[in-house]
């Protein structure tokens, strides 16, 4: 067992309180570890840390190219520790040995290496073409914001602290970031590697601690120019009303509630993995989940028996054995959430065809207090709770549909705007469907592929701003405008001010 500290102008530090808190690993119930629980007190800390750094160090006034080597040799050295990182992940979280060693470290480290891309290719100065009136050199210089503050949420904690981080420090900023309470662990393990990638004290700061307080001196202080948050949509509002007190920009990815349209010239095969894969994925706990399968009346019954039929099929066990389909879910607090939707399924629909319940014979050693079987409600109308709320669980609601028209208007009746699907034979017709629905991602024939060169976002109350792709990294830039008069004597020269009086 390790303790974990805190992560505060360039050295691992205790909280100022001396508490700590205590990590499990829901598989087992087992501890993990011991963690620093920050306080306000730290998040100041930590704040005017970052200050310093941006205002008086020299991260924000390196090129482009030098702080890319910085965040290359931090993506190297994930890449060394890539095993490490991976059972830190699968513990800390529940997810699968699979989907961490597979997705989630390697997708932070790519999302290092695409930003420290940027930072060596994108231009700091742009000059702007054409004759303007009057004439005049015109330029846009893109510059760094200042300090970024950044919250993540448990379920992807690794690939979350780095895309709030890479972007945030090769465009030239100082950072802060605040971890899940339940998934700490690889976040300050980033931190330990950012130590070892030596970039100036202070550009980089994690600490572990309570929302309420901790992520709240992050949203609100004055000393902080930007804040990202990912997290529920009813979290995302009050970091908006922080933030508005001092009229920072944020960037929110939120929750979201996303249609997986199965049409039917679809390859039952294929698309059947796609809606499977596409909702249970590490349990449902996935923002972008296409919790809700649309599926076309001349297809239905023949495709919920196959859902049903292979639902059954996925292998709930150890995270650690990569045999494993599905772990835990995060906490049992999340089951307990979990079966109470599943019980106003009930009430609203009927029984599941298939799940519903907890596991039973797992083997020897896992909790099942904090598992759950992939379950599947059909028939279901998209005004149920279970098919407009986000459950954040192993819980897909099959809707039935007639038109094509029909299918967007289910898809597009939610708040939610995250992402979507289209299954189809027809790649023009499935394209015609995606451009229909209000949602920041559509993956057609596919689910979950999310990379750090595409922009990645929500519509509605699903969010705002993108985060990924150039989006990304630009979102972590001011646009500065610099005029310039090529004239620098003659009064004949300044008839633009004459527009404002003759006699200046």
């Amino acid at each position: 067992m390790a303790d974990y500290q805190l992560f505060i102008d360039g050295e691992r530090c205790d909280a100022a309180s001396g508490e700590t808190f205590a990590t499990h690993d829901p598989a087992t119930g087992e501890k993990i570890a011991d963690v620093a629980k920050a306080g306000r007190e730290d998040a100041v800390r930590a704040i005017e840390a970052a200050r310093r750094a941006f205002d008086e160090g020299p991260w924000p006034k390196m090129s482009g190219k030098e702080r890319a080597a910085k965040v290359n040799r931090i993506a190297e050295l994930i890449g060394e520790h890539a095993d490490e990182l991976a059972e830190l992940e699968a513990r800390d979280g529940g997810g699968t040995i699979r989907k961490a060693s597979l997705a989630d470290i390697p997708g932070g480290k790519g999302a290092f290496e695409w930003f420290a891309k940027m930072a060596e290719t994108q231009p700091d100065e742009v000059t702007l073409e054409g004759s303007p009136f009057p004439a005049s050199e015109n330029t846009v210089r893109y510059e760094p914001m200042g300090v970024c503050t950044g919250i993540i949420p448990w379920n992807f904690p690794f690939i979350m602290a780095s895309w709030k981080i890479a972007p945030a420090i090769a465009a030239g900023n100082t950072s802060v970031i605040k971890p899940a309470t339940f998934t700490p662990l690889t976040a300050l393990k980033l931190a330990e590697l950012i130590e070892e990638a030596d970039l100036p004290p202070g550009v980089v700061n994690i600490l572990a601690g309570p929302g309420g307080t901790v992520g709240e001196e992050l949203a609100g202080s004055p000393l902080v120019d930007k804040t990202a948050f990912t997290g529920s949509t009813e979290v995302g509002r009050r970091i908006m009303q922080l933030a508005s007190a001092t009229v920072k920009p944020v960037t929110l990815e939120l929750g979201g509630k996303s249609a997986n349209i199965v049409l039917d010239d679809a390859d039952l095969d294929q698309a059947a993995a796609g809606v499977l894969w596409g909702t249970f994925m590490h349990g449902g706990q996935v923002c972008e989940s296409g919790t809700r399968a649309l599926v076309q009346r001349g297809i239905y019954d023949e495709f919920v028996s196959m859902l049903a039929d292979r639902a059954g099929k996925i292998v709930l066990g150890n995270p650690l054995d990569f045999a494993t389909d599905l772990g835990p879910l995060v906490h049992r607090s999340q089951v307990e959430t979990v079966e109470r939707y599943v019980a106003l399924g009930r009430d609203e629909v009927g029984e599941p065809i298939t799940g519903g319940a907890k596991p039973e014979g797992l083997p020897e050693g896992l909790d099942t207090e904090c598992y759950f079987q992939p379950t599947i409600f059909a028939d279901v109308d998209n005004s149920a709770k279970i098919a407009q709320e986000e459950i954040f669980g192993p819980v897909l609601s099959v809707i039935p549909f007639d038109t094509e028209d029909e299918a967007i208007a289910i898809a597009n009746d939610s708040i939610y705007g995250l992402a979507g699907g289209v299954q189809s034979g027809d790649l023009d017709r499935a394209k015609a469907v995606a451009a229909r629905m209000r949602t920041g991602t559509v993956w057609i024939n596919d689910y979950h592929l999310i990379d750090p060169q595409r922009p990645f976002g929500g519509y509605k109350q699903s969010g705002i701003g993108r985060e990924l792709g150039t989006f990304g990294y630009d979102a972590y830039r001011q646009v500065k405008h610099v005029h310039v008069n090529p004239e620098t004597s003659g009064r004949d020269n300044h008839f633009h001010y004459a527009v404002l009086s003759d006699q200046i």
